[in-house]
């Protein structure tokens, strides 16, 4: 069973992270221009942080496994409707589509394993979940740029439907279906919640190309808050919530959920940065960029396991604050980077970080889904989920526009537009002087970028030992006898 939700996880990690690198490529064979890319990419986040709450909600109804299947069915499905466009729009209507079934697979995976294994277990069950997501990461630019570099942009989405189908036969024979105690839909809380965190993930994802002050950012933005605001009070009122704001009033809950936001906020732009750093400054191809992130991996993957046996021994918010400490550490020795510092010196920081992270992500998800009562695992899931894509979403948008900016302000005044814009276009002039000049620039706004890092990630720790309660390890999950469990034959 834990093989077929890390795998159900692996397809959405490695296609994330696998369309970055088919970009150019896109580009010259389906004449994709700079806006068709830009909602090739967002298209797919736009929907799957929109329906993230409404499929967890429901996965808890009508049955875990069954949305686990679905989302598998319909994301393998979309991969295969990718493989026969001929036009940009066509290709950002099946990413679209496969945010769909993202977004109902993505919060099953997370609550079957909660509910599913017991307490000696679900911890390690955790860490090999987080090791899978990390890993899937890494092995996106690995496994996109051999196929890139050996078949045509279309294998990229192929390869996703033999895994698809792997995981929907081994779930059909392996897995039990799970869900909550019956009770009725909430549609009106799905509309609200659908269209406020579209309306929040639109505005976000709009800000690098159009501005804060555009009237599509401001529009998209005031929608959010009328939505969202109304869905928190009818939540509030609600007989039967989709999303129980009871949760938030679980100080573990409630501070493990912005303990995460603000670790997602100080990495995702310094994350996006590493492939670039990697590719622009030293020079690597997208393969061995790829490979060379792998110790990070195996650092966190190893740590995970760590976290996970020292989990039955030390309290959460222990693990959590000396796991996000050793993560600044790490951010830290990024921060201190040159041009000149090289591979060694990088990787080395992102290993301290990999430990760091390992040592924290059982805990800290331990922590936030042992706050949820097991009839609402699907929704919990589905808010870890949310508050990670909004804490991504919103470091790609504002830290993204910062570092371009502190990137240009760093390039000689008397230099090109294009190559005072974009390290790629300063590279493409071939002037030695120019080139040397982007590169101390562009690790200048890396180093900016990583003590933002620092900052957020020590915020998180003094949130996490001020608000979370010391819980201890193994007792963080709930025993999850009161789940309905029915056996389905395959």
């Amino acid at each position: 069973m834990l093989a077929v939700l890390c795998l159900s996880l692996m397809v959405l990690m490695v296609d994330n992270t696998v369309l970055n690198l088919a970009i150019p490529v896109l580009m010259t064979e389906l004449g994709a221009g700079p806006a068709d890319i830009q909602w090739i990419i967002d298209a797919y986040i736009l929907v799957f942080a929109g329906l993230l709450l409404t499929a967890g909600s429901l996965s808890d109804r009508y049955g875990r496994k069954r949305f686990l299947i679905i989302g598998l069915a319909l994301f393998g499905g979309a991969s295969l409707v990718a493989l026969t466009v001929t036009e940009p729009w066509q290709l950002i209507a099946a990413r679209a589509l496969m945010g769909v079934g993202g977004s109902i697979l993505m919060p099953s995976t997370l609550s079957i394993l909660i509910t599913a294994f017991d307490d000696d277990e679900r911890r390690k069950a955790i860490a090999a979940w987080s090791a899978v997501a990390m890993l899937g990461v890494i092995a996106g630019p690995t496994v996109g740029g051999f196929l890139l570099d050996h078949y045509w942009w279309g294998s990229i989405f192929l390869i996703n439907v033999p895994i698809t189908l792997l995981a929907i036969v081994a779930a059909v024979f392996l897995m039990k279906e799970t869900r909550g105690p019956a009770r009725k839909l909430d549609p009106l809380g799905v509309l609200l919640s659908t269209v406020g965190m579209s309306a929040l993930v639109f505005a976000v994802i709009s800000v690098p190309a159009d501005g804060w002050s555009s009237a599509s950012v401001l529009v998209a933005a005031g929608l959010a808050v009328v939505a969202l605001g109304a869905f928190v009070l009818w939540e509030w009122k609600a007989a039967s919530p989709m999303l129980p704001l009871g949760l938030f009033r679980d100080r573990n809950f409630s501070g493990s959920s912005f303990s995460i936001v603000l670790m997602s906020f100080g990495t995702g732009a310094l994350l996006l940065m590493l492939t670039q750093y990697l590719q622009f400054v030293l020079g690597y191809g997208p393969m061995k960029a790829g490979l060379a992130l792998l110790p990070y991996a195996v650092a966190a993957a190893i740590f995970n396991a760590v976290g996970a046996g020292l989990g039955q021994k030390v309290g959460n918010r222990v693990l959590i604050a000396v796991g996000m400490t050793v993560m600044a550490s790490g951010f830290a020795v990024l921060a201190m980077m040159t041009a000149g510092s090289g591979y060694g010196m990088l990787i080395a920081g992102l290993m301290v970080m990999g430990v760091g992270g390992g040592l924290a992500g059982p805990a800290i998800y331990a922590t936030l889904m042992g706050a949820v009562p097991p009839e609402h695992a699907g929704v919990g899931s589905a808010m870890n989920d949310t508050v990670q894509q909004v804490g991504m979403a919103l470091s790609v948008a504002v830290l993204g526009s910062v570092l371009a900016a502190v990137y240009t302000s760093s390039m000689p005044a008397d230099a090109p537009a294009a190559a005072r814009g974009s390290i790629g276009a300063a590279l493409q002039t071939g002037d030695p002087g120019l080139v040397r000049a982007a590169k101390e620039a562009f690790v200048s706004a890396m180093s900016f970028g990583s003590w933002v890092g620092v900052f957020f990630t020590l915020a998180a720790v003094g949130l996490a030992l001020t608000v979370l309660r010391p819980v201890p390890g193994a007792q963080a999950v709930p025993q999850a006898d009161p789940v309905e469990v029915v056996e389905v034959k395959g």
